[in-house]
């Protein structure tokens, strides 16, 4: 008979999850109680269910708040009432408005109102006045003994212990020291459970509120059916007519995939029909089918991928362009007849396209039944102190050392030993609710029948709720993602487009597979910038397998990933695909299951197989370790039932204990990492697409990368790919450059963006005023026609982009000035083309360096462009190997001057830090290199710079790499700007 219960949901509020607040109302002997989370109803549902399962009546409500301000309870009778209150909080949420002092009229929900905040007199007929313990009192004397609006209201909303966290929660949410906070800003220490006696009895003295309370409750249910399918249920409007549609569709991809003849493909397109159907799906496919349909009328490119990518009835949609035959995809990975939800599809856009593929689904699919999966941002490690810091008034240098050094003795005092024994108690609390990575909502009922809804800044309605409250009330979403990799291809058509006047498909890349072109581009690693095989692990596996053919590259796609890796089987599965004569199968079944993987398991689908047909677990189970792996699963609880009856079965059927254990370690490794063969083999046509792109246009592939500013690597590291396919790099150029980096036959012409302080309405302007007006003809006519500030102009001149007035650097810094400083007063406008030529001033000869530009643009850019890096070292000495002659040094110790790009730390397995390093030599080709604890603690990676690397050289299955033993920056030459 709790009216007022506030879980952690009510964010920086109350303190306790729902599965602590469903245990507490156990153990103090409730049987109803109601969640009214602050302004939210993210965890309604999901206390609704917890409730259920142990046999309480859990039951739906809102707090009601305007800042710190109560206004009043909502407490829904049924499910109607549910949604009312979550569109009233929808609609306070979407047009960003203050919620009514006075409750609106509802017709199937309770309000409770704080006492004193409104008169008895102007109660409706579901209105009541909460009466909370301490006001008792005050209630008595001022009562004329009529009680029949008023009801008991006892708040939970922390532990008896976490009162001090609350108020810490609370200094966080306003903003505030903790000794600034007033009794206002925060709950009252009683706000904690009580046994149902002692509630009870706290109310003696007016036994009708407890009586009107048990009234109130009385007349609420709430009967919530979490098992039914909550997506939108036909796309027709009948399941008839989704149907038939769905199979006219599937029947004109078969033929235009197939071929009118092929009977095995035919077969398996009626026979996933007809399971589509029975499980009611129709709509599920044909709604992403219309997704992807309205892509291509855009001429957007986009890949289907997921569980999804199984089915053949999708490829033949075109929702994917993986054929499942061709990869012989395990069928039951797709569909099986114990599953409940349908696949997962998800369609990667470009990051460019992706608005506009919200834009139509949120209008074809009506606003009130379309909105974004929520998620929630949590208290996570350094946060959590920084924000308890603050509260304590800490300055910045005390929290950094908390942070980075929280076992200094600076730190043994009262404030910091209260930060540190709370930063336990807050770590993954919730701290404010965000929007999902990808998933799109379509319903069949309102959404709001199932939580409010934010409107966060892009203004699209977002649920409450996350993406696992969604999967147990029975949503599948839409996952709608954004993908770097997809503008590149994009983009980098229309740029082939424009440069070389050739029109480029990518759409059939089946093609691709067979090129030997691109084979060798494929197996000598050559994939920068290509998607998903660019890192430096992907590239040395690459070159490890010797990989040339689609079909190594799905499995490269998937085992690079950490569960196969950190098992061992990475390489394990290396070995054997070189040398697959002397492949061994621990079990017959292995053999005959992962054949094609040389017995290792490699995909999600490998371990469905293994734990099936092995271990003889049902599907049900299989698709739950399915699940498990791939982190869409968060009932850890249920791997041990699981665990139980694989080793039970291993039992039955005779298996040796050890080879059981080391199945399940083989297993249990991937938990979280895998993929499921379908999406390795999105991810690998992808790639493909990528890499002819690549293999056949490089400059202008390079430019579509950096214009899409995604990739493993930073933007320097692309500039030396265009160099070595034999791109000129320009510096930027007023009067050839656009904002983005452009390309005119090998001339490649950096844009305004890689400016780093250039106003970026600048740096659009120049391009746009040049095409409506013509080229610039001199600084004082580009000041005219932009009315450029002095300062963005002397970005403009130490960068080169005057370059073309053949006019030294530093007498047009003299010439800004004095420009400037002449027309500060003058009524020049934006876009003026004439002008009065001012006499110039006659300067003595200004001596130029090589190296003051070099260091212009490293400032101004980050990186050198019209030399190297290695120009600016002082000594010419450049090591005794490089990259292209590591490997006949495999053994020796080498010395090598390179360029450091990036670095992966890594935790060894005594807790020590290794790195894994990739470095560029003087010819601008990949150094990889390994720095074990000892010599890193020695010899310290000190950030991006040019350094003396001295170590042995190793070979790993034909990748040759250095163990460098010590290593040191290279000095530099002196800054002569700075002399």
């Amino acid at each position: 008979m709790l009216l007022n219960l506030h879980s952690y949901y009510s964010l920086r509020y109350g303190t306790m999850s729902i599965k602590a607040l469903v245990e507490q109302l156990r153990a103090y002997g409730y049987d109803t109680a109601v969640l009214t989370d602050i302004n939210n109803s993210s965890a309604t549902l999901d206390f609704i269910k917890q409730c259920r399962e142990v046999g309480i009546n859990g039951l739906a409500g809102m707090e009601f708040r305007n800042s710190n301000r109560l206004l009043y309870i909502g407490i829904a009778k049924n499910e109607q009432g549910f949604k009312e209150l979550n569109d009233l909080m929808t609609s306070a949420n979407r047009y960003k408005s203050a919620l009514p002092a006075v409750a609106p009229e509802f017709d199937n929900v309770f309000v409770v109102y704080p006492y004193g905040a409104v008169k008895e007199g102007e109660l409706k007929d579901n209105e009541f006045i909460g009466i909370r313990p301490h006001e008792i009192n005050r209630f008595v004397v001022a009562s004329q003994k009529h009680y029949g609006p008023y009801v008991a209201l006892h708040p939970v909303s922390f532990r008896e212990t976490d009162f001090q966290l609350h108020k810490q929660l609370r200094a966080i949410d306003n903003n505030i020291l903790i000794s600034q906070l007033s009794d206002d800003q925060t709950g009252l220490c009683t706000e904690v459970f009580i046994s149902r006696p002692e509630l009870i009895n706290n109310y003696s003295r007016v036994p009708k509120l407890i009586e009107n309370t048990r009234r109130l409750l009385a007349e609420c249910s709430f009967d919530f059916d979490f098992k039914s399918i909550k997506n939108r249920k036909t796309f027709t409007g009948n399941r008839r007519d989704d149907k038939e549609l769905l199979h006219k569709y599937a029947i004109d991809g078969l033929i235009r995939r197939y071929g009118a003849n092929d009977k095995n493909a035919k077969e398996r397109v009626e026979k996933e029909l007809e399971i589509i159907d029975k499980l009611n799906f129709s709509s599920y496919f044909l709604i992403t089918d219309d997704i992807c349909r309205y892509a291509r009328s855009r001429n957007f490119h986009y890949v289907g991928r997921g569980s999804g990518a199984n089915s053949i009835v999708a490829y033949c949609l075109g929702i994917t362009d993986v054929c499942p035959i061709e990869l012989n995809l395990y069928f039951e990975r797709f569909l099986n007849p114990k599953r409940k939800s349908p696949p997962d599809f998800d369609v990667d856009f470009s990051w460019r396209d992706r608005d506009e593929i919200y834009d139509y689904i949120f209008k074809r699919y009506q606003s009130e039944h379309t909105a974004l999966m929520g998620a929630m941002g949590t208290f996570r490690d350094r946060s959590i102190i920084r924000e308890l810091g603050k509260v304590y008034g800490l300055p910045k240098s005390e929290i950094d050392r908390l942070v980075y050094d929280p076992g200094n003795m600076l730190n043994k005092n009262e404030v910091s030993n209260t930060i540190l024994s709370v930063y336990m108690q807050m770590a993954d609390f919730p701290n404010q609710r965000t929007i999902h990575a990808s998933g799109v909502l379509i319903s069949e009922e309102p959404l709001t029948c199932y939580s409010a809804m934010d409107y966060p800044p892009k203004g699209l309605p977002t649920m409450q709720f996350d993406m696992y409250i969604a999967e147990d009330i029975g949503f599948e979403k839409f996952d709608i993602l954004s993908q770097r990799g997809i503008g590149h291809i994009r983009d980098c058509k229309e740029i082939i487009r424009l440069n070389q006047g050739h029109e480029i498909d990518t759409s059939k890349p089946r093609r691709f597979f067979s090129d030997p072109l691109i084979a060798r581009q494929l197996r000598t690693a050559n994939t920068v910038g290509c998607f998903y095989i660019e890192s430096p692990a992907m590239r040395q596996l690459i070159s490890k397998l010797q990989c040339d053919s689609y079909l190594t590259l799905v499995a490269a796609s998937s085992i690079i990933r950490p569960g196969v890796s950190s098992s061992g089987m990475m390489q394990t599965y290396i070995e054997r695909h070189l040398n697959p004569e002397k492949v061994h199968y621990i079990h017959p079944i292995f053999k005959e299951l992962l054949e094609e993987t040389y017995g290792v398991m490699v995909y999600q689908e490998d371990v469905m197989k293994i734990g099936h047909h092995f271990g003889g677990l049902d599907l049900a189970d299989a698709d739950v370790l399915r699940r498990m792996m791939s982190g869409k699963y968060r009932d850890a609880s249920h791997l041990g039932e699981i665990e139980d009856k694989y080793f039970l079965n291993c039992k039955e059927r005779g298996y040796p204990d050890e080879l059981a254990k080391e199945v399940w370690r083989q297993m249990k490794s991937f938990a979280g990492y895998s993929f499921n063969k379908a999406h390795s083999a999105s991810f690998a046509v992808e790639s493909y697409q990528s890499l002819f792109l690549k293999t056949y246009y490089p400059l202008e592939f390079i430019v579509s990368v950096l214009n899409n500013y995604g990739g493993f690597y930073s933007r320097e590291v692309y500039i030396n790919e265009a160099r070595k396919a034999g791109g000129n790099i320009c510096l930027p150029c007023v009067n050839k450059s656009s904002f983005a980096t452009s390309i005119e036959g090998k001339d490649i012409y950096l844009g305004f963006d890689c400016l780093l302080n250039l106003d970026s309405s600048l740096a659009h302007l120049i391009a746009e005023e040049r095409m409506r007006n013509g080229e610039y003809l001199s600084l004082e006519n580009f000041n005219l026609r932009t009315s450029a500030g002095l300062d963005q102009i002397i970005i403009l001149i130490r960068s080169g982009a005057f370059r073309f007035l053949g006019v030294g650097k530093k007498e047009l810094l003299w010439e800004a000035h004095l420009l400037l400083n002449k027309n500060k007063n003058s009524a020049a406008q934006p876009g003026q083309l004439f002008f009065n030529n001012a006499a110039r001033l006659q300067l003595p000869v200004l001596i130029s360096d090589k190296l003051e530009d070099l260091y212009d643009e490293i400032e101004l850019m980050g990186f050198p462009v019209s030399g190297s890096v290695f120009d600016l070292a002082k000594s010419n000495y450049r090591g005794n190997v490089t990259a292209k002659t590591l490997a006949p040094s495999c053994g020796r110790i080498v010395r090598v001057v390179a360029f450091l790009v990036v670095t992966k730390p890594v935790r060894t397995k005594n807790g020590g830090l290794m790195k894994f390093g990739t470095f560029i030599d003087v010819n601008g080709d990949f150094i990889d290199t390994l720095h074990f604890s000892q010599s890193l603690r020695k010899s310290p990676l000190r950030g991006k710079g040019l350094y003396l690397l001295e170590g042995k050289v190793l070979m790993d299955y034909g990748s040759p790499s250095i163990e460098v033993r010590r290593c040191a920056m290279m000095p530099l030459k002196p800054d002569p700007r700075s002399v």
